[in-house]
């Protein structure tokens, strides 16, 4: 009954706001109204500042920025506002700014300006630096000279990550809000909404949507309810059994995506040590029935992080199978029995409790922490889940011997992002504290290793190191599904899980 008032109450709230985001638009405005569990706090991308936390996110997803270079459907590079590339050396690269780009405020856009803004980001970004490793940046009028303190294979695809958004550093940042190269430009942002206008002076085709608005509805039935209502014509994050729902009388675009829900163990509990424990936890997670009934099909088994359309995935190794009585037997190895037979294995007098920390505004994490805390009842541990935005302070504190998250594994195209970024010790999002010397040492090969064939095959031993050690669990790779009315076009899944509005959005 709570949860029928919450959701009539959102829904009453959400048809005020829109109805009035309507009337804000003349009779001639074309205004595109979408809802996404994608933006909010819990993300880190409130905000258009792509050299603040997550929010590049933000700034490339709503088509206020752009990179110097782009992902195809393939994953592969390909230029935006860079026209060219040269690698003088291995420590060197040349790029030539197209002719034709300006910031939405008319300023053109050239190597002075790309070498401010790389700067900035450089000085301002908690990963940036570590990912870019740039010793020095030199502008000559249309073109950027960038140097590296060591071999940067990638730095491409680093350049292209939403953090490498060029934006107007003269022009600042005002309440949230930057100055841009896209197809649109912010004029209001806050944690829960960004409004959008057309960019008059936009360098790559004329934008056909005079307004949008993003609205951030992390609740996945009040979501749904409102693309049922009509009050909006698009959305991003619907729960997977809800998609059905919207087979008649709407469009659907989907692509499968590197994006993994990922279960880290952490190393600083001497529990989990032990790799006896950690393995019989990953044998106790039901991926196929996790994927089959709780995404409804809208899923992929994850054996590696990375899935197996790409060469360094999931094709290139065995899975550990799903085997309750397999698990009790490597628990009991490691002395863990139940000797009071209350039904949960203990040892010195204690028993196996685990306290497992995950979020809600990814909708599916709290139905794998309920899915493991069952199966792990079953081999004898107890799981004690907390599902919190608020995560963050857990992290923090150490509050937690198990952490679930929902993260995009191959965003540059290149396996080496995921690495530096969550695997290898000291890394920002390590949140296992996993320290492994055969990662450290394959990951400073790779890093000064060119040429995309021998760049997957490190990848591939780092991986397989994941999988030996048991240190993280990959569940599954999930589908990015986009609903849409009938009369929108323009607007399209892709695999990056970056590009969604366009110059090409269009709604007749």
């Amino acid at each position: 009954m709570k949860k029928l008032l919450f959701l009539l109450c959102a829904t009453i709230f959400l048809i005020a706001g829109c109805s009035n985001d309507e009337k804000s638009a003349s009779n001639d405005e074309k205004t595109f109204i979408y809802g996404t569990v994608a933006y909010g706090v819990a993300m880190e991308n409130t905000g258009t500042n792509p050299h603040e936390n997550y929010s590049g996110w933000s700034t490339l997803r709503y088509g206020i920025g752009e990179t110097l270079f782009k992902f195809n459907e393939n994953m592969q590079l390909e230029p935006w506002l860079a026209e060219n590339f040269e690698q003088i050396d291995d420590f060197t690269i040349k790029i030539k700014i197209n002719d034709a780009a300006t910031f939405s405020n008319g300023k053109k856009v050239d190597g002075a300006a790309v070498k401010k803004c790389l700067e900035h980001l450089i000085e301002n970004h908690d990963r940036a630096p570590k990912d870019l490793k740039i010793s020095s940046i030199e502008a000559q009028n249309q073109f950027v000279i960038i140097k590296s303190a060591e071999k940067m294979p990638a730095l491409l695809n680093y350049l292209s990550d939403p953090y490498g958004c060029i934006i107007d550093i003269d022009s600042g940042v005002e309440n949230k809000i930057v100055v841009g190269t896209g197809p649109y430009k912010a004029v209001k942002v806050t944690d829960t909404q960004i409004e959008l206008v057309k960019n008059e002076n936009y360098w790559n085709g004329t934008p056909k949507i005079d307004k949008i608005i993003v609205k951030s509805i992390t609740d996945g039935d009040t979501l749904t309810m409102a693309m049922q209502n009509g009050e909006l014509d698009a959305v991003q994050g619907l729960p997977y059994s809800n998609l059905q729902l919207f087979k008649d009388g709407f469009k659907i675009s989907q692509s499968d995506t590197s994006r993994v829900y990922q279960i880290a163990f952490n190393f600083k509990n001497p529990i989990l040590q032990d790799i006896n424990v950690r393995k019989a936890i990953s044998m106790a997670i039901d991926k196929e029935n996790f994927c089959k009934v709780l995404l409804n099909g809208n899923g992929t088994p994850a054996i590696s992080p990375f899935p197996a359309n790409l060469t360094f995935g999931d094709k290139n190794f065995q899975p550990i199978a799903f085997d309750l009585d397999g698990a009790k037997k490597l628990l009991a190895d490691s002395g863990w029995i139940d000797s009071d037979n209350d039904g949960f294995v203990d040892k010195n007098g204690k028993n196996l409790e685990l306290n497992y920390l995950t979020y809600t505004s990814r909708q599916e994490l709290p139905l794998l922490a309920e899915a493991a805390q069952a199966n792990l009842k079953k081999i004898g541990i107890k799981l004690n889940v907390n599902a919190t935005d608020n995560y963050k302070t857990f992290l923090k504190n150490g509050d937690y011997d198990i952490f679930s998250k929902a993260i995009v594994t191959a965003p540059t195209g290149d396996p080496e992002y995921y690495f530096t970024s969550h695997i290898v010790p000291g890394a920002v999002d390590n949140a296992g504290f996993y320290d492994s010397e055969q990662i450290s040492a394959l990951e400073n090969e790779l890093h000064n290793t060119f040429g995309a064939e021998k760049r997957s095959e490190l990848a591939i031993k780092m991986s397989q190191q994941i999988l030996d050690d048991c240190a993280l669990i990959y569940a599954s790779h999930l589908r990015m599904s986009f609903v849409m009315k009938p009369n929108i076009e323009g607007f399209k899944a892709h695999p990056s899980d970056y590009y969604e509005i366009t110059a090409e959005l269009d709604k007749r």
